[in-house]
């Protein structure tokens, strides 16, 4: 495949990036209004992103795909969950651009509490405008899992191809499962070998009621649950002991063995992240915000990958 010059907004540390140099794109210009996460950008992707607020920006270099993976905390089970609050309305700027650009197609990335209750009235709102730039859109939540990650992680895509193009797109089918004949893959495989007891990589604060109001563990031989971007909040290690739940809202620990949460290391590791992806920017609280909000490089890999023969 041709080198496909692509525009990247919203684009973080670099999660969705790292899948298109795998798969060959061209990415001429990323934007992201965090420096932390900018720098850690330019340390692993290369030099090509600009920091700062995408509506302070009016002129692009040409493109033929636009990807944008724009804040979600809105909706997400792990955020504000605020209907109204304007972080939610960013889609308006990547609306903004795509006219602007008019590009072959593009990938959206976000949370799957947008296609859920009052939520979906702006996830419609995304694809109407969208079929009225010109594209044929589609969109459909995927869980990383089905795609070689280890985490369980489910995310709404949105993809798009202009209206005079003679291509459908069609979502990639699961890889790994049960249904397919090949085991997923597990918080095993990705921590093997990694420091048991990391000082400083990881929260160590007590486990709060609320930490313990929900399934905070699964077992080696599971994939992780979701990595998400509050360092209070991440997940536990499996070397952890098991949890029990003695009410709809309480689980506690089954014996009383060392417990911690999972190191910004393991996080990226369980995100898909290779291991030589340098994280040297920011506070290690900062590390884990940029990590947990990430798009897994394999997840967005095996989404782009089924645009290859448009170009």
């Amino acid at each position: 495949m041709r080198q496909v010059r692509t525009i990247s907004l919203f684009s973080g540390c670099g999660g969705s990036d790292l899948a298109l140099k795998r798969l060959g794109y061209n990415i001429v210009w990323a934007n992201d209004i965090s420096q932390v996460a900018c720098d850690t950008y330019s340390d692993n992707i290369g030099p090509v992103i600009e920091c700062g607020d995408i509506a302070d920006f009016e002129s692009f270099p040409g493109a033929e795909f636009l990807v944008g993976c724009y804040p979600c905390q809105g909706f997400t089970q792990g955020g504000r969950r605020s209907w109204g609050d304007s972080i939610n309305y960013l889609y308006q700027q990547f609306d903004r651009i795509l006219r602007t650009l008019s590009p072959k197609a593009f990938v959206v990335e976000n949370v799957n509490g947008m296609a859920f209750g009052v939520n979906r009235r702006l996830l419609n709102n995304q694809i109407c405008r969208y079929r009225l730039a010109g594209y044929r859109v589609k969109w459909q939540v995927i869980n990383a899992q089905d795609h070689g990650v280890a985490q369980s992680r489910r995310r709404v895509f949105i993809v798009g191809v202009r209206s005079d193009l003679d291509f459908i797109y069609t979502f990639p089918t699961p890889q790994f499962g049960v249904n397919i004949g090949r085991r997923l893959v597990t918080q095993r495989d990705m921590l093997a070998g990694m420091p048991e007891w990391p000082v400083g990589d990881f929260n160590e604060e007590p486990f709060h009621w609320y930490y313990l109001s929900r399934r905070r563990r699964h077992d080696w031989d599971e994939p992780s649950p979701c990595i998400v971007g509050h360092w209070r909040h991440v997940p536990l290690h499996p070397m952890s002991p098991p949890l029990k739940r003695i009410h709809t809202d309480k689980w506690v620990f089954s014996d009383k063995g060392p417990a911690r949460r999972l190191a910004y290391r393991e996080c990226a590791a369980l995100q898909g992240f290779p291991r030589n992806f340098i994280w040297k920017r920011g506070t290690v609280r900062e590390r884990f915000q940029m990590i947990g909000n990430a798009v897994p490089p394999p997840l967005f890999q095996a989404v782009v990958k089924n645009l290859e023969k448009l170009w």
